[in-house]
């Protein structure tokens, strides 16, 4: 049986070593090879992810395992679900504990015993459900995070090796009955395809083994030069649409892929193939604004030239408030002044004597117009925003200053109306409006 792996563990500068164990027949079995064969102190983590009633009774075998065997134990127990994945939450909740004992031992090396068949599982779901060149290579033999690698040594060995391999040192393990269970779709493959396959090659695994290999080495050149791409392509979780379409198609499914791995952090099975193709059409289409959903309340939102992946902001409320002296709403800044030089329509000024006091700014609604300094007509304010570039998510919650009437009066930076007075007649009210990035720029200045 080929180790030698494990046997390499001995020159990482690591005094410690992370494993996670299940108690399962594959985790034992590496659990004993590691104690037979490196000098390295060993730290066992363990999850009791508290679904089985066998689940106590595990997390004592190990605890009881590791004192006889001089081994550090280091037990979570799960004691509540929250999300309606559970293998989704159960990994996240499991990885959160792997990182945080391997910050408390200062170890920079997790082992975990992923064999050849749950390769060969793995493969063909991503298959199946649709991945990139990544996902298709499966489960990776060291797979570096931040701040540590995982190596799973057992890789080129299959389940009855490590079957074969409990029997003959009399390693006691237990079974997990879900793994029985037809309702999951790696079940399934392992009951049913996995034996075809093996009836073809018995050394299939390696055969994976090595596709798996390839693809990741064409994968990690990929991924050089889409990092590089990224430079000028993506900054502030913004896709610059001009850059990006003049890509070849494979190198912007690389891109969208990449983008979303981080924004899901590596939760790659959460990412479907729709979702690179409707950011891609997105990335195509004529349209100034579009929005399309992403998984997790995430948002691909188009405004003319770019496309911005974020959370999905609620809509806005519907607000109406007296006009103060200085009136913040969002990051549009209101004030009353004595005096002003400028003119531009950053600046109102009105007679209180023509309009209907009190005023009030408010957010927009269905059907405002505003009557225009120097026109005879109307103008949808909805139409003002789309002239004006304004950000499809910012429509709702711009301020609009109106009387009494419900007169429009002015869109700050943007209108003045009719009832806006010149510099050389009478008024008795001066605003002035700026954008709170602004004021902090000439701070900074």
């Amino acid at each position: 049986m080929n180790i030698d792996i494990i046997k390499d563990i001995d020159k990482l500068t690591d005094e410690y070593i992370v494993v996670g164990v299940s108690s399962g027949p594959d985790s034992m079995a590496l659990l004993h090879m590691l104690i037979n064969n490196t000098k390295k102190k060993i730290v066992c983590v363990h999850i009791n992810h508290n679904v089985r009633s066998a689940s106590i009774e595990e997390e004592a075998f190990l605890n009881e395992y590791c004192q006889k065997n001089n081994i550090i134990f280091e037990c979570m127990k799960i004691n509540k679900y929250s999300e309606s994945n559970f293998e989704a939450e159960a990994r996240k909740k499991r990885y959160k504990f792997y990182e945080e004992t391997m910050h408390k031992y200062k170890s920079q090396t997790l082992l975990l015993a992923h064999h050849g068949d749950d390769l060969i599982e793995t493969i063909l779901m991503k298959i199946i459900r649709g991945s990139n060149l990544e996902g298709y290579a499966g489960i990776k033999k060291y797979s570096k995070q931040s701040g540590y690698t995982i190596i799973r040594p057992l890789l080129n060995l299959t389940k009855d090796d490590i079957l074969q391999y409990n029997k003959d040192n009399n390693i006691k393990y237990y079974i997990d009955n879900t793994n029985e269970d037809t309702t999951y779709t790696r079940n399934r493959l392992r009951k049913n395809i996995l034996p075809v396959l093996k009836n073809e090659d018995k050394d299939i695994h390696l055969k994976f083994l090595k596709y798996s290999e390839t693809l990741q080495a064409y994968y990690n050149y990929i991924e050089d030069i889409t990092k590089d791409k990224l430079n000028t392509i993506y900054k502030d979780n913004t896709i610059d649409i001009n850059i990006f379409n003049k890509e070849h198609p494979f190198m912007k499914k690389n891109i969208i892929f990449y983008i979303l791995s981080n924004i899901y952090n590596d939760q790659a099975n959460i990412i479907k193939d729709k979702h690179i193709e409707e950011i891609i059409k997105l990335s195509n289409n004529k349209k100034p604004n579009l929005i399309i959903n992403l998984p997790e309340e995430y948002i691909a939102r188009k405004e003319y030239n770019y496309i911005y992946i974020e959370k999905n902001k609620k809509n806005s409320k519907d607000y109406k408030i007296p006009l103060k002296d200085i009136n913040k709403i969002n990051n549009i800044i209101i004030k009353k002044a004595d005096d002003i030089d400028t003119d531009n329509n950053n600046v109102c000024r009105l007679n209180s004597n023509n309009i209907a006091l009190p005023l009030y700014l408010r957010n927009r609604k269905n059907g405002d117009c505003i009557s225009l300094l120097g026109t005879n007509g109307n103008k949808k304010v909805k139409d003002i925003f789309i002239d004006e570039k304004i950000p499809l998510n910012e429509r709702k919650s711009y301020p609009l200053l109106v009387d009494a009437n419900d007169n429009v009066l002015w869109i700050p930076g943007l209108k003045k109306s009719k009832y806006n007075v010149k510099k050389n007649k009478n008024y008795d009210i001066i605003l002035y409006s700026y954008k709170e990035s602004e004021e902090l720029n000439e701070k900074e200045n």
